[in-house]
């Protein structure tokens, strides 16, 4: 899984629209990452298919989403794969 999905999954443990997930991910990053909207809805389209998220609400202007029980499944599974990366490189320094 790749950064981004991450943070896009880690996002919609709470409902939040697309633009909600960028000013989230900046913020939760520091800056570091600035997740662009072709990004975020390209993954968004991608994390639906795979329903890892579903579409929970739509207004005018916005589309919410929240991630399923499959989907906090993988995002743990993949928490635990990047806890043991940072477990091996500890020992690096």
């Amino acid at each position: 899984m790749s950064e981004t999905m991450f943070y896009i999954l880690f996002t919609l443990r709470t409902e939040q629209h697309g633009y909600g997930v960028i000013k989230y991910v900046e913020e939760l990053t520091d800056g570091r990452i600035v997740l662009g909207a072709g990004t975020v809805y390209t993954s968004l389209g991608k994390l639906a298919g795979d329903g890892l998220v579903t579409e929970t609400s739509r207004d005018d202007r916005r589309t919410y989403y929240l991630i399923t029980h499959l989907g906090t499944d993988i995002l743990r599974q993949e928490a635990e794969r990047i806890a043991e990366l940072y477990r091996y490189a500890k020992e690096i320094q």
